[in-house]
């Protein structure tokens, strides 16, 4: 694995997890990339470190991935199955193994130097741990800026400083490898007309961010750099490095549009007296899930201001303030100037230049902006069989396309490496769980500060001062970040020290972080159920940032409560089932099949399940891919590769009727009566073309979706053979108040097939009615070479949208020039309509069946929109292709691919182990009433022998049952009546 971002990490997790021995190479002192550089992350506005920061230490301490830092790849030789590769690793001067990250080398450290983590704008010393949570847990030092003074070798009491230590060559022998190097912000300085470098209130997108961070340099003040004041105007300036031929950066960089809405909406929430925040664009690209409903909340909710334009320089006002004046032309072309505090360059992304030498070596075929070009519908091949790419160097993507496209690589390399699958790993072994029954309990608070995203709204230590004089409690302790490595071995420490069998965690969410905390508890010999959080950042810090003394006495209250709770823990005995080696993958379309063959070829059994009497799903009508690829025979040869494959079985003209099971144990029975156990399902259930009811489609035969044009152009129909003018015109079906998302793969199409007619009709009329055109990455090369070729586009507003009217048999088009402000007809031989795409009706259905949720749009909804993107919060499921949400060919097949992946962490287990956190049912009390069966969403009741049982594995401990139930039958463990009564009174005891 090259490269340990968030790619590298999810796709080593899931190897590491499926069976494989993983090395993981990373060039910098720590793993996580770019990630923990950020505050928070759009558009869930998660804080970037708390989400990721558990995905560290399960990668840091995982048995089976071996981390290399300081290291760079210089060589692979050999073929798939058996490469040899080649490693530098570079003197770190600190050895890992003795240092304790206790940071009494940096202290005694006398030189300061600008701080690459904090770009920049804060320092670090010359011996330093890239950020407070970074895996390894080991300083390092920087060499060219160290004076060998000898402080911090006088100041390590381990003894770790090694001033001797060498370069060292390293060679492994592996089965596949995954370039994941991510990627390098552009550098703005190049473009002196925004005066970056310059005038120190211009600054780069990602300085802003450590600005905003918590663990920045000004602990998540709003503040300038230049003078510490705190801002009240703002402005961001888009596609800085991006779209921009004249220095050879003509693809669009994806995240800039909204990353730059994130930081003014987050901004506003940082700022002590009104912000005004104003986005300058060309075009808003707001094309994923979840991020046109964002860039709406901003507008008309949040008060971001966006002023669609061409900035052409930036020039610091001749007074003391070094504010910043914008001048810009706006639409029509009027010249406009502004004054701002803080400007902020919205920098797009360029390849990461260290793996450059690395990919001539191994002769790997880039684009001609120095991207990895992924084999055409592969999602993650390269030119080189067993080389695989992943994250921003294949191209610039957020961070759920970069998670995807790692589990795809990850399930990949899998499939090749699957005989091999089990033969170097080790297994996990935990230490002897103590017997803790009749013992009073001895309960540990450990409060976190979560940098200052606690730490500055509530009052730390207070809060461990009050903990301490709690009853039971013989240990309470403040930790910068509770959930880093070194938080975590001290934990285990001071259980072992101080005896505790009770453990209280007052941090952020458990959502996110209880699965971390608990597994450190089993490894220091306790059961997972006798720890409790309480999230005192969403539920203190956060809510009430602007009221730090209530957000204290708030958080006092939750942990007293918890302590309370805690007091009255029990062990819950962990049960375990085998699993089902087979997969169900529901719809037969690219994406279904995908999957089937993916989890075909690592040798478990599927059941493909096509409600059609053919497989293919909408691909069956697209011609082309939006690089040209001919999809027609891939599609073919797919269906072939299914039907064929001796691990697959394929049920078409059928439906899913009923689902039971738990995750490894799925019985599912078909609309034919079959029944099919399977110990994961995937479901890949396509989408639809919106059928349009505006723009005379269905009244003219000459009025076409998209699709419908793409077929008859390939058909050769004589209406478009003959036609001399054609308007294309977008968002139809789509950003309007009943589908208020983007269908992301309208624009790309509809430049497309302007280019197809140019092709055949160089003479030909061709127009373009957008909104905004969002030829994100490397389609934007497309949309200029549309432009070139006389592919006319024109905008349109919402409120003023074309009018298409047939008079005296021709189509007529009206549309008000966005640029000249007057009304322009055009006279249309045939009109193309960029349909929308929905989600099928046949997912409310499965929705019910599995227990899944569905968003406000009828697509799946993942666990996780960053982290999780093709998991569903129920175990054991996992979705891919339009059933997630629109997106084109190449991306349906990699998130194919990565739910493939992810699902073979499942199947590659023998056993899986429940929870802990089910419902139990007191039988004597049961009068069998049928109440939990009916409500349980999950299935999990059942009645046997005149009186309900819960299955275990099959419960998610939501409560339902327990809560409804009219006899007080049902209990969930660890939500006793008895805990909760506890907690209330604790929270009116004075302390």
């Amino acid at each position: 694995m090259v490269g340990a971002g968030i790619a590298g990490i999810q796709a080593s997790l899931d190897l590491a997890e499926s069976g494989y021995l993983v090395y993981l190479v990373e060039s910098s002192p720590a793993i996580g990339g770019t990630m923990p550089m950020l505050d928070k992350t759009f558009p869930t506005n998660d804080c970037s470190m708390c989400i990721l920061s558990p995905k560290l230490v399960e990668c840091g301490r995982h048995l089976n991935i071996k981390t290399y830092t300081c290291a760079d790849v210089v060589d692979v030789q050999g073929e798939p199955g058996n490469f040899t590769v080649t490693i530098r690793q570079r003197p770190r001067y600190v050895d890992v193994d003795k240092c304790k990250g206790c940071g009494e080398c940096a202290e005694a450290c006398p030189i300061d130097v600008p701080s690459e983590f904090d770009q920049g704008i804060g320092e670090r010393k010359a011996i330093y741990k890239p950020y407070a949570q970074a895996f390894p847990n080991a300083y390092v030092i920087d060499k060219e800026n160290c004076i060998e003074c000898g402080a911090c070798e006088e100041a390590c009491q381990a003894g770790a400083i090694d001033h001797s230590m060498e370069e060292e060559t390293i060679e492994l022998n592996v089965g596949a490898v995954v370039l994941c190097p991510g990627f390098q912000k552009f550098d703005p300085s190049q473009l002196t007309y925004y005066g970056y470098g310059k005038y120190p209130n211009v600054l780069t997108s990602l300085e802003f961010e450590r600005i905003l961070s918590a663990s920045g340099p000004f602990q998540g003040h709003l503040v300038r750099p230049y003078d510490k004041k705190e801002p009240r105007r703002i402005a961001w300036i888009q596609c800085v490095g991006s779209r921009n031929c004249r220095i050879d950066h003509g693809y669009c960089s994806s995240v800039c549009c909204m990353y730059a809405i994130k930081e003014a909406v987050i901004a506003k929430e940082h700022s002590k007296e009104p912000l005004e925040t104003t986005i300058f664009y060309m075009d808003m690209r707001t094309y994923g899930k979840g991020f046109e409903k964002y860039y709406n909340r901003a507008k008309d909710e949040q008060g971001v201001r966006f002023i669609r334009s061409r900035v052409y320089e930036i020039t610091e006002v001749e007074d003391e303030s070094k504010n910043l004046r914008i001048r810009y032309a706006e639409e029509d072309g009027t010249i406009c100037e502004e004054e701002f505090d803080l400007v902020v360059l919205s920098v797009g992304l360029e390849p990461s230049p260290g793996v450059m030498e690395l990919c001539r070596k191994l002769e790997l075929t880039l684009n001609k902006y120095g991207f990895a070009e992924p084999a055409p519908l592969t999602g993650v091949g390269t030119n080189k069989p067993g080389i695989f790419v992943a994250g921003a160097f294949s191209a610039p993507k957020d961070i759920p396309e970069t998670v995807m496209q790692a589990s795809a690589a990850a399930g990949a390399s899998a499939s090749l490496l699957a005989e091999a699958r089990g033969t170097l790993v080790k297994e996990k072994e935990f230490p002897p769980e103590k017997d803790v029954s009749g013992q009073p309990p001895r309960i540990g608070v450990f409060v976190c500060h979560c940098g200052v995203n606690i730490g500055s709204v509530v009052n730390v230590p207070e809060v461990v001062e009050m903990a301490r004089n709690l009853p039971n409690v013989v240990y309470a302790g403040e930790y910068l970040y509770a959930c880093s490595q070194d938080s975590q071995a001290a934990m285990k420490q001071i259980i072992e020290e101080y005896g505790l069998n009770r453990v209280v965690v007052a941090s952020c969410s458990p959502r996110t972080h209880k699965p971390l905390f608990q597994e450190t508890v089993r490894e220091a010999g306790l059961n997972r159920a006798l720890f409790e959080m309480a999230n005192i950042r969403d539920q203190c810090s956060w809510v009430h940032m602007h009221e730090p003394v209530k957000a204290t006495e708030k958080a006092k209250d939750l942990v007293k409560m918890v302590v309370a709770k805690a007091a009255l823990l029990e062990p819950i005995p962990q049960i375990a089932a085998g699993v089902t080696k087979a997969a169900l993958v529901i719809g037969g379309g690219v994406s279904g099949m995908t999957s089937a063959l993916s989890l075909a070829d690592l040798g478990y059994r599927v059941h493909l399940v096509e409600k059609e009497q053919q497989l293919g799903g909408m691909a069956r009508r697209i011609r082309h891919g939006l690089k040209g690829e001919e999809v027609q025979p891939f599609l073919n040869d797919l269906v072939a590769k299914v039907m064929s494959h001796p691990n697959i079985e394929v049920y078409t003209g059928t439906e899913v009727q009923a689902v039971a099971g738990y995750v490894g144990n799925f019985v599912t029975t078909l609309t034919d009566g079959k029944e099919l156990q399977h110990g994961v399902a995937v479901i890949a259930t396509g989408g639809e073309e919106y059928k349009p009811t505006e723009y005379l489609y269905g009244e003219s035969d000459r009025v076409f979706t998209q699709l419908e044009l793409e077929e008859a152009l390939a058909a050769g129909d004589p209406r478009i053979e003959n036609a001399k003018t054609f308007v294309l015109i977008q968002c139809v079906g789509s950003r309007e108040p009943e589908r208020p998302y983007c269908s992301r793969v309208c624009c790309g199409k509809s430049v497309k097939l302007a280019l197809k007619l140019k092709e055949k009709n160089p003479s030909a009329n061709v127009f373009v009615l957008y909104r905004d055109i969002r030829t994100y990455g490397f389609l934007e090369d497309y949309y200029q070479e549309a432009r070139r070729k006389g592919v006319l586009f024109i905008r349109y507003n919402p409120e003023n949208k074309p009018l298409v009217e047939k008079k005296n048999g021709l189509l007529k088009v009206s549309v008000t020039d966005h640029v000249l402000s007057v009304p322009v007809v055009i006279e249309a031989d045939v009109i193309g309509l960029a349909a929308a795409i929905v989600a099928p009706e046949s997912n409310r259905q499965l929705s019910q069946l599995f227990k899944v949720p569905l968003n406000e749009d009828g697509f799946f909804l993942e666990a996780h929109m960053k982290l999780r993107p093709v998991d569903f919060t129920s175990e054991g499921i996992f979705m891919a292709g339009l059933a997630h949400g629109p997106k084109n060919l190449e991306e349906n097949i990699a998130q194919a691919k990565a739910a493939a992946g992810r699902a073979s962490t499942i199947l590659s287990k023998d056993h899986l182990e429940s929870h802990g956190v089910v419902a139990v049912v007191q039988q004597d009390k049961c009068a069998a009433c049928l109440t939990c069966v009916r409500l349980c969403p999950y299935n999990a009741p059942k009645i046997r022998n005149y009186a309900a049982e819960i299955e275990p594995l099959l419960c998610q401990g939501c409560g339902t049952c327990a809560g409804e139930c009219p006899n007080k039958a049902i209990t969930l463990q660890g939500y006793k009546d008895h805990m909760q009564m506890s907690m209330s009174k604790a929270l009116f005891r004075e302390v």
